[in-house]
Formats: C-alpha cells, structure tokens, sequence
C-alpha cells in the first residue's frame, strides 16, 4: 500500500495557535483593555516600578465636542512616550487633563436655552449649567481616550474646573500681584464684538482671503514749524493756505480700518527716513496741491493714486514733527509725531494714522506725547457719540463704507482699494476682531522677559527650532490681557471702591479669596455678597466695596496647571516632558512659561516637544465641506456600513501615529489607512507564525544554548539585537516613525522573507524533536517575546494579545511587566553581519534569476531547481563567507541550498547539462536547471531515492527517517 499525499500532511509540524489571524479588534481590545483594568497595570506600573518617577504633563483639551484625528495624535503619541517609559522601570504617572472654562461652553449653554429662559438666567445659573455641560464633555472625550488604549489616572483627572484646581490658580495670580506683576490699565486690547470680550493672541486665528477697504487719505495741514516753513518758502512752496484760506499741503496717509479715523489723534512717521513734498497738481480753484509721502514710495504712489506727484523737496521724517493737520472729518487739530520703526516703506505712504484707542503702537506713540486713550467704540462695536455724526455705524458692518463716503464728499479721498492681509478673527465666533481700549487685567511682562528668556534657553526644545519660535514671542510680545468679560471662568478677585474706584487687592484679600474658592469653588465669588467674601478685618466696610466681574483668561487658567498638578499633586516640578501642537508656542507653552517664571523664576518643563496639524492625502486641511475629514471613532469602530468602513481598531490608529515624522504636519486618508492596515497585518501575521510554530515548545525543556545555534539562528539573534538598538535609541529620540519602518523592515524581510522563508523545511518536516527544530523554536521564542515588547509602546493591544497567547508558561501576566526587551551578551556576532549580508545578497541574485525561469514557465515553486555557482576570481569575501557556512558543525540548517529553497546546489565543476538560465553578475554567474530525481510528497524536494522505501514509495529519505523516528506511519486505515 502507498500512502496519499492529505496523509503525510498530517506527519507534518503544522501551525497550531487560538492567535487568530484576524485582530477582531472591535471585540478584542476591550477585552484586553478590561484585563490590564482588572490587574490594575497602570497603577502598579506607574507607582511601583523601580526607576525614577517620569512625568509628561498633560496639555488640557477643551472640553467640548467630539474626538478628532488632532486629539488622536496628541494623546497617542504621549502614551508611546509614557508605555515606553513604564516598560523601561520608570514610574511614570500621567494625570489627564481638561480645560473646562471659557466662552465656548458657555455659547453652548446659551444655545440651548429660548430667549426667555435667557433673559432669566443669573450668572450662577449660567455657571451652574456650564459646569455640567463641561463635566458631561470630559465624560464623552475620556471614553475615546480609554478606547484608544490610552493608560492614565483616568479615575482622577485634572479639571481646570476642579475646587483645589481653582484655588491653585488664584494661588499663582496673587503671587504675581504681590510681586507686582499685574496691574490695571486703560490699553488697546484685541477685542471680539461677537463675544463682547477681550481676547488673548493665543485665541485668535488668521484665515486665508480677508479683505479690508483700504483707503489713502489726504489730511490737510493748518499749521508749520518754522523751521520747516521756511525750508518750503525757499522750495517755492506756499504755506498751508492762501490768503482765501484754501488748503494746499497735506499729509498723506493709508489705513485698512477707516472706521478708527474718527478716532485719529496724531499722524506718526519714522523720523530717520526720507519724505518728499510732491506737486499734486492744481486744485479745483487753481491753488497748487502737495502731498507729503516718504521718498521710497513716490514712484509707486504715481501708479497706485494715478497722480503726477513731482517731487519739490526732501526732509527727513524727524523736521516733519511739530506740523499741525486738520481732522478729514471732525473739527479737531492734531499733530505730527515721531513713532517708531513699525513705520516702514514696505506699504502705504510712509505717514501712519494714530489712534492711541485702536493699536498698540498707536497706543505707546500717543503715550509719549501725552495723547488721550480715544476709543469711540462700545462692547458691540458700535461707534459713540464720540465719533460725531458716524454714532450708531458698527464698524464691521457699515462704518467703513460711510466714512469712505463722507471724504470722498469731502474731496479728501485720494484712493480706495480692496486688500487681502492677515487679519484676527475670534477663533470660536469665527468673527472679525478689533482693537479697541478697555480697562483690563494685565500681567506685565516687561518685570520678568529677561528671566522668561533665560529659562527658555535652558529648556531641551524637539524640534530645535520651537526654541526659536517662542523665544521671539516672548521677546516681542506686549503685556498680557487676563481679563475677560464673561460669566464662565475663575473670577480675578478683586473689590472697587463705589465712589472712587480704588481697587482693593492684598495680600489679604488674595489668601482669603483663594480660601473661600479652595473650600467652596469659584461659584463662591457669584453666590456671596462683598459681605461674605471680604476677608475679616473689611468685612465692616462691606458697603464701600464692589466686587469685580472679570473672570481670567482661560490660558491663565490651563498657563496655571504646574502649580495645581505639578505641584499640587506632587508629580515633581518642573515635568520631564510638554508634549504639544506646535501653535502652543504661543498658547500653553507660553502662558505655562510666563506664569512659572513670574512665580517661580524657571521654566515648568526641561523638555518640550511639538507636532504638527492633521492633514489629508492632499495636504488639506480636514473640514466636512470637502468630506474629508477621518473620524477617529468611525476608523476604530467602523461605520454603517463595515464594508465601506471596516473597523480596523486602535492599534491601526496607533500605527499611524507611530509611522509619521510629527515634527512636519501630517496626512491621513483612506488610502493610507488601508496601507496602515496591511502592516498591521504583516506584523500580526509574522507574530501568528512564531507563536504557531512553539506549540510544543517549553524553553525550560527544549531550548538551546545560544553558543550551540547552527550559523543562521545566531544571525538571526544578531539581527534581533541590533533592532532592539535601533528601536531604543528610535524612542529615546522620540523617533517614532524610524521605530515603525525598523519593525516593518525587520518583520517583512529579516523575518518572513529570509529567516522564516528558509526555517520552514525545518520546522516542518524535521521530527518533532529533532535538534534542527529545537535551535530554530530557540530562537522563535526569544523572537517572539521581544517583539511583543518593542512593540507594546505602540502597538499595545496586539503586544499582550501575542502575550497572552503565548503557549508555554511565563512568569509575567503582561507584556508590561517583562519590561523594555534586552539583549544577552551572546547574542552579539558582529563577525557573521558582513559574512551573512553577502550571502544574502547572493540569495537576492539566484531569487531573480528563478523568477525568470518562472515567469517564462520552465519552473514551479523553486525547489525544482538546482543551482551551479561559479565564483570568480576577485569574488573574495562570497568565497570567504561560503566557507564560513561549510565549516558549521551544523550541516542540517547551514546548508547553501536550504538557505536557497533549491533541491540542489553545485559549487563549481563542469557546467550543468541543459540549464535554464544563466547570467553573470557581482563576481558569481548562476546557472539554473531543472532538479534530478523526484519530488518527494512530504517535503517535496526533488531526491534521487525516491521509490526506494517500500513503505513509503513516494518518499525521500530524510522524510521516512523523520517518520520512523517519530514512531509514525501511515496505516492501511488510514491510507483507506
């Protein structure tokens, strides 16, 4: 009787592992999530490992709306960089937190009520509707967090809405008082009419393909120094009227915002550049007309304003101080003053338009001149009675086109254009700002920039150039506005005298405000009286007071977290690590910066690390009007329709995080999730094969000695080694995207391409026993146990599933308590890296030249092949490294032709006989023909002794070895 073929696969070592090659991640990572919950993994990790404490400090979210691709990256890449920690011993606690203030929430709970129930609601019911609303968010963004594989003290978060959070910032602003910080001023301040409040740099945006009316403005001069009379006199230029009084000389100016022209109290110039006084031809009663503008800008002027302007005579901008000009609109005089060098050529007329009410350079020009703060604007943006006969105009809806009007009527529009500039717009209204002079909170950061400066120099920026970044911020940017005019916030608690206006604000006031709030929360300074706030030793002058409404910017709030987490939950200060988008060099970075260094004197990070923005496959920016914006939510769980949208899980996620260089923006899309996909998949489906092939593998029992490892086991521990090198240093570096193409090189190639590709006959054909197997299941082990821990940072949920499936006993529940993979001295064997490469080479070239015979159809699967090798002279080191593989003691794995796939390999000799193919190349020419002999059914390499077995006539020898050793065979019953 002979035996069939379906039989002798049944004396085969087949893959036999419960891991699946699907992940089923929908239902899987939960699974794996509740057990790291119920072995409290996190905790034990983060507060018992040996190392020291590591502490990367949590940015809040805003706690409102859903989970985006910009949270996933954020949150992802911290718990790599925190699991990469825990792994590595360390004890690293990572406190989530929220940003639960601000203007948002509070439009959100105002949308939701009727006009009625509006105009009812007190603040304290605003805050209280706010505060369940923000509570309500953090629970919804927690969720997808936790379904992210996030780990974090997600049963104690820090809310910035939180009593000892809140106490904690009052804490930090009285500090800054009391070191004479802060203060309060009438200063132009970036001013939102659709929020009706001030607002920080850091909550505005700049959107692409604004346009201003912009306008040049003849202002017409009533007055000379006479200095400069007499230098116009010898030009033969007239004084600023004749005798009929009609005008002659102006001064020129250009503006984007003429609704401030009612507000213009100087025209400003640089007093070291040149400016020309110009012919303007006649006007309408025959008197010549001049025009001041700066020199540079003559020539482009002629072409812009379409007027002849022959330049009569130049002064430089410091003779023009002292002229007086004639308001355009009003009847009011002003003058020229010298500003600064924000008073360039690069546009305009070189004369600017002051308005100390509007502008910040505006505002300092006119405080050195004694000029009053004018700001004929309300909350609303409505112009005043100040403004004359433009009262009532908003200036961002029909002031512009009014006052455009009313100097053309007055013959003093020289020019209008539309301009496309960057221009702020509230980032939650989405609205148009302006500038516009309120009574604010500031923290004056002139008392501590040089300190802020220092400590910037002293922090470890990733990338370096953040350093730069933020460094010219603080060096350039103005005192900070702390104030906001809304309901929803941590109150600045500060009392007014009724009659005067003194402020009452000490050391006082400060500690028993910070008190109250730390007892009872900030909704205390809306529930109580001046009575019950005041502390003591005022409360009898409770009548006299009037408590303030402001509440604090919500960057003070998140700007204050080192102090109430930091500190007040004794995480260590300053942290390890700040880990955000690089936009919060201008917000928490900053705000975290200032108030750390006002306090404290340095920073409250050593190391701070940024990413870029989310963008799709064509680098857009994601918005549902394109419909291509990726859900997070939708990729992980998938859609309606799992077909269309298949939930791939968060480990797929996680991989996208992990496969881009974050410093640069990033992009994503369905095409690149499904490339992500099929990583994944190689990665699981090389971790499947490792574990299928150690079903009957116990280490204690079967493994070899790693100096007792045939040649290609040691390389392949050598390669092993050199990766774990690699990624370690990849993660140090926060490098994650080398770390992703290290494990999809390692996995693809080192592993399913040569080691497993060649590793096959071994581990299936060989007894079950046989010496050949065990070295090769040595190393699938060790394999195997260290790829789950390098990819456990990133790839969590597949590193303990590949854990828990692993089917001989360890003494570890979790992949997380194994720790950061190491390496065993013996595993090093630089001497076979330059030997095995070679000859890896070599395997590449033979490949090629059989995918040729297969391609014509003169072959099959390669083991119908055999191979002549013919070296040639200069082939040294392939002559060397041969030789290294012929002298192994372990001829049964350290074989040319198995690490070939081929039947047959011949070194030299005479040519074979009808061969297939042969080329010539990189000192070796390959000859391929067709193999002798037959193809055995078990191991289906071609042998010459096939038929000479009476029991197993279609069989090899080795393979009727490997069966009666293993006390096999293949009954009649069996056969059937």
């Amino acid at each position: 009787m002979t035996a069939s073929p379906a039989s002798y696969k049944d004396t085969l070592n087949l893959l036999q592992t419960p891991f699946a090659m699907r992940a089923n991640a929908k239902v899987r990572e939960p699974e794996l999530q509740a057990f790291w919950k119920a072995h409290d993994l996190y905790g034990r990790l983060s507060r018992g490992n040996p190392g020291d404490p590591f502490t990367l400090h949590d940015g809040p979210p805003y706690a409102n709306g859903a989970l985006h691709v910009g949270h996933a990256l954020n949150k992802i890449l911290k718990d790599i960089i925190n699991k990469h920690a825990l792994l590595q011993g360390k004890r690293a606690r990572f406190v989530p937190g929220w940003d639960c203030h601000g203007l948002p929430i509070e439009l959100k709970v105002l949308q939701g009520l009727g006009s009625e129930e509006r105009r009812q609601l007190t603040p304290i019911d605003l805050r209280r509707r706010a505060h369940a609303y923000a509570l309500e968010q953090v629970e919804g963004q927690m969720g997808g967090f936790r379904r992210w594989g996030i780990w974090a003290d997600w049963d104690a978060p820090y809310l910035t809405l939180q009593k000892p959070y809140e106490a904690a910032q009052i804490g930090v602003f009285g500090r800054m008082v009391l070191a004479g910080h802060i203060y309060r001023g009438l200063k132009p301040v970036h001013w939102s009419p659709s929020s009706r409040t001030a607002l920080a740099e850091a909550e505005l945006e700049y959107p692409d393909g604004h346009t201003s009316p912009s306008v040049y403005v003849a202002f017409p001069v009533v007055e000379l120094p006479e200095a400069v009379a007499g230098l116009l006199a010898a030009a033969g230029i007239d004084g600023p009227t004749d005798a009929a009084h009609r005008e002659q000389l102006f001064v020129a100016i250009w503006t984007t915002t003429p609704w401030t022209l009612p507000a213009n109290l100087a025209v400003s110039v640089n007093g070291q550049l040149d400016y020309a006084i110009c012919r303007d031809g006649t006007t309408n009663g025959g008197t010549p007309r001049y025009l001041v503008v700066a020199s540079q800008l003559v020539e482009q002027l002629r072409t812009s304003l379409e007027r002849p302007l022959e330049p009569l005579l130049t002064l430089k901008g410091a003779q023009l101080e002292g002229i007086l000009y004639r308001h355009p609109l009003l009847d009011r005089t002003s003058p020229v003053v010298i500003g600064g060098d924000y008073i360039t050529t690069e546009t305009g007329t070189g004369l600017v338009h002051t308005a100390p009410g509007h502008g910040v350079d505006d505002f300092h020009t006119g405080n050195k001149y004694g000029l009053p703060v004018l700001c004929p604007v309300d909350e609303a943006g409505t112009l005043t009675a100040e403004a004359g006969p433009f009262a009532g105009l908003n200036v961002l809806k029909d002031a512009n086109p009014a006052i455009i009007t009313a100097l053309r009527d007055a013959g003093l529009l020289l020019a209008e254009q539309r301009y496309e500039h960057r221009y702020p717009y509230d980032w939650r209204t989405k609205k148009p700002t302006i500038f516009r002079a309120t009574e604010q909170w500031f923290a004056s950061v002139d008392g501590f920039r040089a300190q802020a400066l220092e400590a910037i120099a002293a922090v470890e920026w990733l990338p370096a150039s953040g350093r730069n970044r933020i460094e010219a911020m603080v060096r350039d940017r103005g005192d900070w506005c702390i104030s906001r005019q809304r309901s929803w916030g941590v109150p600045i608690p500060v009392f007014y005298h009724r009659e005067t206006g003194e402020v009452l604000l000490n050391a006082d006031t400060l500690a028993h405000a910070e008190a109250l709030i730390a007892e009872h929360g900030a909704d205390v300074w809306w529930e109580r009286d001046e009575a019950g706030l005041l502390p003591p030793a005022w409360a009898g002058q409770a009548d006299q007071w009037r408590k303030g409404t402001d509440t604090m910017d919500v960057w003070f709030d998140s700007g204050s977290s080192w102090a109430a987490v930091l500190e007040g939950r004794g995480l260590g200060y300053p942290a390890d690590l700040y880990l955000e988008g690089s936009d919060q060099h201008r917000g928490w970075f900053q705000s975290s910066l200032l108030t750390s260094v006002a306090v404290n004197g340095q920073a409250p990070y050593r190391r701070v690390l940024t990413h870029g923005f989310t963008l799709d496959e064509k680098g857009r920016k994601m918005s549902k009007s394109l419909g291509n914006v990726v859900d997070p939510l939708v990729l992980v769980e998938g859609g309606k329709n799992e077909k269309q949208e298949p939930a791939y899980g968060a480990d797929v996620l996680r991989l996208w995080v992990s496969s881009v260089d974050y410093s640069a923006d990033v992009p994503l899309g369905p095409g690149i999730v499904k490339q992500l996909a099929d990583v994944y998949r190689k990665v699981r489906n090389t971790a499947r094969y490792l574990l299928g092939n150690l079903h009957d593998f116990v280490p204690a029992e079967h493994a070899v000695a790693t100096c007792d490892l045939p040649l290609l086991d040691r390389w392949m521990l050598q390669r092993t080694a050199s990766l774990i090198e690699e990624v370690s240093a990849d993660f140090e570096r926060f490098e994650f995207y080398r770390f992703f193409q290290a494990l999809q090189n390692f996995c693809v190639v080192d592993l399913s391409n040569v080691y497993l590709d060649i590793a096959k006959d071994r581990l299936y054909v060989s007894a079950a026993g046989d010496a050949r197997r065990r070295s090769c299941q040595t190393v699938l082990h060790l394999v195997v146990e260290r790829l789950a821990g390098l990819i456990a940072p990133v790839l969590c949920h597949m590193a303990e599933d590949i854990w828990q499936n692993l089917p001989y006993p360890v003494a570890e529940a979790s992949v997380f308590e194994r720790g950061w993979p190491t390496v065993p001295a013996a595993w090093a064997a630089p001497e076979l890296v330059a030997p095995m490469q070679r000859i890896l080479e070599l395997r590449a070239q033979v490949n090629r030249v059989l995918e040729g015979c297969r391609g014509r159809g003169e072959l099959g699967a390669s083991l119908e092949a055999q191979v002549q090798l013919e070296l040639a002279s200069d082939a040294g080191p392939l002559r060397e490294a041969l030789a290294l593989v012929d002298a192994s003691p372990h001829p049964e794995v350290d074989n040319l032709a198995d690490w070939l796939l081929v039947s047959a390999l011949r070194l030299g000799g005479p040519p074979l006989e009808a061969p297939l193919a042969e080329i010539g190349e990189e000192g070796v020419t390959v000859r391929i023909a067709r193999a002798a002999g037959r193809k055995c059914e078990r191991c289906w390499h071609h042998e010459d002794d096939i038929g000479t077995h009476p029991s197993h006539p279609s069989l090899c020898g080795r393979c009727v070895g490997v069966l009666e050793r293993q006390g096999q065979s293949v009954s009649e019953a069996e056969v059937g």
